[in-house]
C-alpha cells in the first residue's frame, strides 16, 4: 500500500475517535510500539499527525513510521496521564522520553524496627519503612547517610537490635563516640527515636526545626546540671549547623520548592531539577533526552514531572516551572500532584523576580549537561566513523553487541552479553546465556549455542532482542569467528562479526574475520572503545557464572541427599571441584571425600544412579 493510502486511512480512523480523554498509541509495520500520548480530546490531537499540515522534523519523522494507532478512553485527563505513564514504562517507545524506573534511583529508608536504622538502598518496597528521595546519584545519598549517622551517632555495624545487645564488646566507634552505644544496653528505645526523629526531620527537608529542639534539649539538660548530655547536644547541635552552612543559599530561609529548568536546541534538549530546602540548595538532579524523545514537547514534559514526582515523598508545595504550559493542563497536573502529596501543589512559571532567576539558573545546567552529552555524542560517532572505516563495515556502528563464555570447570556454563549504543553500555539490554546443550568445555560450542538462541530472537516482534545489531563483537580469536559466522550463515543473518584479540598483557590487540587481523593499537579512540568493551563482557560473563556457582554452593543437589547439609556439600564440591565431578566419580572416589566414608559413598552413588540401579 502507498504511504499516501496509507496516511489517508489513519486520518479517516483519527477522524472517527469520540471528543473524549484518552491515550493513543502508534505502531509501526512491525507491530512495535513507537509512540504512546494522552490528549484531552483524541480526534483533535491524534487527527493532526496524519493532516497534511506542517508539522516539526521530529514529528513529521514518527509518522512516517505509523502503519496504525489504537486508543484507550479515560474519564479524566489525569486518568489519561497515569494510562499514558504505564504504557510508556511497558513499551519504552522510541519516541517517547525514556522514564527512569524508579529502582534504579538510591534512597534511605528508615527501617522499620524497634532501634530503627538509616540504610541505602535502590528497591523501594512495600513495606513499613520510611523512604527519603531518590537523590540524583549513590554518591549524595551516601554523603547525606554517612553524615546523619555521624552527627545523631547511629550505629553502622551489621548487629540486631535487641537481640544482639549485651552479646559482644562495644566496637572502637563506640569508643570514638561516633556511635551511641546500642549494644552496651545503656540506650533506651525512647531516647533512641528522639535521635531517629531528628534524622527524619533533616531528610524531610526540616533541620531548622531540628536545630531548635536540639538547642531547647541542651539548655534544660545544662540547667539539671546534666554536663555530659549537654556536652553531647551541644556537638549534634554544631554539627547540623556545619551542615546547614555546607549548603549553598538561593532563597529565604523558609522556602522549600523544586525548579525545572528546561533547555532544547536543534540538536539536544536537557532538564535540571534543583531541589531547595530552607532555602537552601540540597541536591540537583540533571536528565538529558535524545532529539526523538521530543516528539511533542509539552507532552513529553507532564509526563517527565508526574513520573519525577510518582516515588517521591517530599514534594513541596510550589513548583517553579522555566517553561510555560497550558492552563488546563498546568491545572490537571497540579491536581494530580496534589493528590500524590496530600496537599495542595501549585505549578508557576515565574516572569520576573528572584525566583525567575532561579529558572534561568536551572535552564543554565540544563544548557551546559546537554553541551556536553552532544560534545560526548560527537566523540563517540567520530569513533564510531573510524571503527566502521577500518572493518570496512556498509553502516556506522550504532548498536554493537558482544559475547563472552565463562565457566567453572564443565559446570555453570555462560555467555554473557553485552551492548554499547551510542558510545555508552545499556545495560538494561544485557542477557545471560547458560549453555545446556554442551557438554565438557567447548568453548566454540557454547558460544555458537548463546548466538543461535540470540539470533533466533530477532524474530520477536518487540523488545531490545528483536533489534538487529550492526556489528557482533566475541571474546577470541579467529576460530571462534568462523563457528558463529557459520551458525549466522546457516540462519539467514548477514550481520558482521568480528573477534576481539587480546596482547600478552590481556588487552585486545587486534580485531579478527575467520582469515585476517585488523590491528588497532594505534587507534587511540577506537582502542579505548573496543579495550572498554572487551572489559566489561569478561565482567559481566564471570559474574554471572560466579553468582550461578554460588547458587549452587548455597543449594546444591547433594544438600537433598540424607545426611548432607550444606556445610558438608560444599566440602564435597570443593573436593571434586564440582557437582558434574562428584556425579561421575564410583564409590571408591566419594569415600575418600572429607566426611563422607563408604557407607555415605554408597547412599550418594546410588542417589546420582538411580536410572541404572535395579529395582
Amino acid at each position: 500500500m502507498r504511504r499516501e493510502d496509507t496516511l489517508t486511512r489513519l486520518l479517516e480512523k483519527a477522524n472517527a475517535l469520540p471528543l473524549s480523554p484518552g491515550v493513543y498509541v502508534m505502531r509501526n509495520a512491525r507491530g512495535a510500539v513507537i509512540y504512546v500520548g494522552k490528549s484531552r480530546k483524541l480526534k483533535n490531537r491524534v487527527s493532526q499527525y496524519f493532516h497534511q499540515g506542517e508539522k516539526s522534523l521530529k514529528t513529521a519523522r514518527m509518522v512516517r513510521e505509523v502503519a496504525d494507532f489504537e486508543y484507550y478512553l479515560c474519564d479524566t485527563e489525569m486518568e489519561a496521564l497515569t494510562l499514558e505513564n504505564t504504557l510508556i514504562k511497558q513499551h519504552t517507545p522510541k519516541y517517547n522520553i525514556r522514564l527512569k524506573d524508579a529502582k534504579s534511583y538510591p534512597y534511605i529508608k528508615v527501617t522499620d524496627e524497634v532501634y530503627p536504622r538509616l540504610v541505602f538502598t535502590r528497591a523501594r518496597l512495600s513495606d513499613k519503612g520510611k523512604y527519603f528521595g531518590p537523590y540524583s546519584g549513590a554518591s549524595v545519598a551516601g554523603s547525606v547517610l554517612r553524615t546523619l549517622q555521624r552527627i545523631f551517632a547511629l550505629p553502622t555495624c551489621k548487629r540486631q537490635f535487641p537481640r544482639d545487645i549485651g552479646k559482644e564488646r562495644p566496637c572502637i566507634y563506640y569508643q570514638m563516640g561516633q556511635c551511641c552505644g546500642v549494644c552496651t544496653g545503656n540506650v533506651t528505645p525512647e531516647a533512641y527515636a528522639a535521635r531517629i526523629r531528628y534524622a527524619i526531620d533533616v531528610l524531610r527537608g526540616n533541620s531548622a526545626a531540628t536545630r531548635r529542639q536540639v538547642r531547647e534539649e541542651m539548655n534544660a539538660a545544662a540547667l539539671r546540671e546534666e554536663f555530659e548530655k549537654a556536652a553531647a547536644l551541644r556537638d549534634t547541635l554544631f554539627a547540623l549547623e556545619k551542615l546547614s552552612e555546607k549548603q549553598t543559599v538561593v532563597a529565604a530561609p523558609d522556602v522549600n520548592e523544586d525548579v525545572f529548568g528546561f533547555y532544547r536546541d536543534d540538536f539536544s534538549a536537557a532538564m535540571t531539577v534543583f531541589y531547595v530546602r530552607e532555602g537552601a540548595l540540597v541536591d540537583k538532579m540533571e536528565t538529558v533526552f535524545t532529539a526523538q524523545e521530543m516528539t511533542c514537547v509539552e507532552e513529553a514534559l507532564v509526563s517527565y514531572i508526574f513520573e519525577h514526582y510518582r516515588t517521591r515523598d517530599d514534594l513541596p508545595a510550589r513548583i517553579l516551572l522555566s517553561f510555560s504550559m497550558e492552563e488546563e493542563t498546568r491545572e490537571m497536573l497540579s491536581s494530580a500532584l496534589s493528590a500524590r502529596a496530600a496537599r495542595k501543589v501549585t505549578l508557576h512559571t515565574p516572569a520576573r523576580g528572584e525566583r525567575h532567576t532561579l529558572c534561568e539558573l536551572a535552564v543554565s545546567n540544563a544548557a551546559e549537561r546537554a553541551a556536553v552529552a552532544r560534545r560526548q555524542a560527537e566523540a563517540s560517532d567520530r569513533t564510531a566513523l573510524r571503527l566502521a572505516e577500518l572493518l570496512a563495515l556498509e553502516v556506522v556502528p550504532q548498536r554493537i553487541e558482544a559475547y563472552d563464555i565463562s565457566n567453572f570447570g564443565s559446570e555453570h556454563k555462560t555467555c554473557g552479553m553485552i551492548v554499547w549504543e551510542n558510545g555508552k553500555f545499556q545495560r538494561s539490554d544485557y542477557r545471560t546465556f547458560r549453555i545446556r546443550a554442551v557438554e565438557g568445555t567447548d568453548d566454540y560450542a557454547s558460544m555458537c549455542e548463546a548466538l543461535r538462541r540470540r539470533f533466533a530472537h530477532l524474530a520477536d516482534a518487540t523488545g531490545s532482542f528483536a533489534q538487529m545489531p550492526d556489528l557482533i563483537l566475541l571474546d577470541g580469536g579467529r576460530t571462534h569467528v568462523a563457528a558463529v559466522r557459520r551458525v549466522a550463515l546457516d540462519m539467514g543473518i548477514t550481520v558482521p562479526i568480528f573477534g576481539m584479540v587480546k596482547d600478552e598483557y590481556h588487552k585486545t590487540r587486534a580485531l579478527c574475520t575467520a582469515d585476517k587481523e585488523i590491528s588497532i593499537a594505534f587507534e587511540g579512540a577506537v582502542f579505548t572503545a573496543i579495550y572498554s568493551i572487551q572489559e566489561e563482557v569478561h565482567r559481566y560473563a564471570v559474574r554471572q557464572m560466579s553468582d550461578a556457582k554460588r547458587t549452587t554452593l548455597r543449594k546444591s543437589a547433594l544438600t537433598d541427599i540424607p545426611g548432607i547439609g550444606a556445610a558438608k556439600a560444599k566440602t564435597i564440591l570443593a573436593h571434586f571441584g564440582g557437582l558434574a565431578a562428584v556425579k561421575r566419580a564410583d564409590e571408591a572416589a566419594l569415600a575418600k571425600a572429607p566426611g563422607v566414608g563408604p557407607v555415605l559413598a554408597r547412599t550418594i552413588y546410588a542417589y546420582f544412579h538411580k536410572e541404572s540401579t535395579p529395582t
